[in-house]
């Protein structure tokens, strides 16, 4: 599933041992999170948990962490093995609405459109993984770092309020096509 062609490829920041995903929380688990270097009980194990390499798509959900509950923005750097098996396991929500499997799928992939630094959609899809219950103790086993990434997001959400988006641009992760090893 790593290229599916063209519109859904997965683009990611990666090295040859981990993934960089994405999420938005509010402060009790961030800051527990950034404690811990793992999730805590602030949060939930009991739901489904979507993470995104597409750093830009989650800045779009999350008003660039100006939603309630999403203030903070947590880079997340994943295990590739863990990555690579979700991939092998999951379900896409939309080739399987018909099928009716998704209820039982441990992995669900969305392709959502990729946006610009403005908030445009563009004409190629990024995906986000959605984690079980059933695996979300192995997805937070598989947490190698996590980094706040709040203060940077606010200062691109500024520099983009300002029109200067020459500026946040530098501030952007380099990402490449992911190829599953």
């Amino acid at each position: 599933m790593s290229h599916i062609n063209n519109y859904k490829t997965i683009r990611a920041t990666f090295d040859k041992d981990t993934i960089i995903v994405y999420q938005a929380f509010n402060d009790n688990i961030a800051n527990q999170a950034i404690e811990l270097q793992k999730f805590g009980n602030e949060f939930s194990f009991h739901r489904m948990t979507w993470i995104k390499p597409s750093f830009l798509w989650l800045m779009e959900r999350s008003n660039w962490a100006n939603k309630p509950n999403q203030e903070r923005i947590l880079e997340i750097h994943l295990k590739r093995d863990f990555w690579d098996k979700c991939l092998e396991v999951a379900v896409d929500t939309d080739a399987s609405k018909s099928e009716g499997n998704i209820k039982d799928a441990q992995i669900l992939v969305q392709w959502d459109p990729e946006r610009t630094l403005r908030g445009a959609k563009l004409n190629i899809r990024s995906i986000q993984i959605g984690v079980s219950r059933n695996m979300i103790n192995e997805y937070n086993e598989n947490i190698e770092k996590i980094v706040d990434l709040t203060e940077k997001v606010k200062k691109m959400y500024l520099l983009n309020s300002n029109g200067k988006f020459d500026k946040s641009t530098q501030l952007l992760s380099k990402v490449k096509e992911y190829i599953v090893l």
